[in-house]
C-alpha cells in the first residue's frame, strides 16, 4: 500500500460541488463489511486475494450517517465541500453544534460514490483474513486516521489535509 503524506494530496472537482481534496487513495476493493447500530461503527474491508497478503480494515466510528454502494473498487477518501457538508448536515437532522467534531468523507471508486458522516476514521492492516477470536484482543496496526482536528490543524482549505499516517 502506498503511503500516503500530505504533499500526496490532490484537488479534485466533484461534479456537483466545489473542489474536493483528496485524504487518501486505497488501490484495493473494499467491501461493506458489517455496520453496528448500538455503537454507530461502519467497517470496509479489503480482504487479502493473493496478490496482497494483507487484510486492510477501514473503521468509522460514531456514524450519524452514510450512503453507500457494496462495492468499492480503487477506494479514494476525498473531503467534501462547504455546501455538500451542510447539506448533509441538514438532511441528517445532526445538531449544528456537533459540526466541528463531525467529518464527511467522500468515498470515490470505479465502482461507485458515497460519503460517511462520522467522528473519526482509521484503516488499520492485518495479516490474512481471519477474525480473532471472540474474547481475544487483537493489536491493531493502524496504517492511517483521520478526526475533525486533524482538518482544522492543518489549515485543510489552505495547505492540504494532516491525516495521521502510521509506518
Amino acid at each position: 500500500m502506498k503511503a500516503f503524506h500530505p504533499s500526496d494530496s490532490a484537488q479534485t472537482t466533484h461534479p456537483s460541488d466545489a473542489p474536493s481534496t483528496l485524504l487518501h487513495r486505497f488501490d484495493r476493493t473494499f467491501r461493506v463489511w458489517y455496520y453496528g447500530v448500538g455503537h454507530s461503527r461502519l467497517l470496509l474491508r479489503s480482504r487479502a486475494d493473493g496478490v496482497e497478503d494483507t487484510r486492510l480494515d477501514l473503521h468509522f466510528e460514531a456514524v450519524e450517517s452514510m450512503r453507500l454502494v457494496t462495492c468499492y473498487e480503487g477506494l479514494e477518501l476525498h473531503t467534501v465541500g462547504d455546501d455538500e457538508f451542510a447539506r448533509v448536515f441538514e438532511e441528517t437532522g445532526v445538531p449544528a453544534a456537533w459540526r466541528a467534531s463531525r467529518l464527511v468523507v467522500g468515498l470515490r471508486s470505479r465502482t461507485g460514490t458515497g460519503h460517511v458522516q462520522c467522528a473519526r476514521v482509521i484503516a488499520d492492516r492485518h495479516r490474512g483474513n481471519a477474525d480473532p477470536a471472540p474474547g481475544a484482543t487483537e493489536i491493531r496496526d493502524v496504517v492511517w486516521s483521520l478526526r475533525p482536528s486533524d482538518l482544522r490543524a492543518s489549515g485543510a482549505a489552505d495547505d492540504g489535509p494532516v491525516a495521521r499516517h502510521h509506518a
